[in-house]
């Protein structure tokens, strides 16, 4: 089965924005390693663990964004789980005992926008779908 990949700008700014969450992981990593370096952790195995387990989360947020840019179903379907997940970060920053408001709205509140974006990309696509049967 293959999709048609002509896309709208509503899929391009959701990929986008979904690439440059990948790219924000990325960074992320780097910084994780300069933590390593200048030997500012408890247990290098953790941190090294945590780098990877980091480099990989970056590499399919980057791939989803990807295949949202490609109009593909997959890329779209990641891009939402991933919105999903970074929501639940951001309620966990919110809320409890150590809670800081702010960070979990400025990690919450970019998710949700793109979450937005990614549900009417699937809209478009199905519309496209339709389209394309008729």
């Amino acid at each position: 089965m293959t999709e048609n990949t002509t896309i709208t700008s509503i899929e391009r700014v959701a990929g986008l924005l979904v690439v440059a969450e990948g790219i924000a992981l990325f960074v992320l990593a780097l910084w994780q390693v300069l933590s390593v370096v200048v030997d500012d952790t408890d247990s290098l195995a953790s941190a090294l663990a945590l780098i990877v387990l980091t480099i990989l989360g970056a590499a399919a947020v980057a791939a989803f964004g990807a295949g949202v840019l490609r109009g593909r179903s997959w890329g779209r379907s990641g891009g939402i789980v991933t919105q999903l997940l970074i929501l639940a970060v951001a309620g966990g920053a919110a809320t409890g005992a150590y809670a800081h408001p702010l960070t979990g709205a400025e990690i919450g509140v970019p998710a949700v926008i793109v979450l937005i974006l990614l549900a009417l990309a699937v809209v478009r696509a199905a519309r496209r779908a339709t389209r394309v049967e008729d």
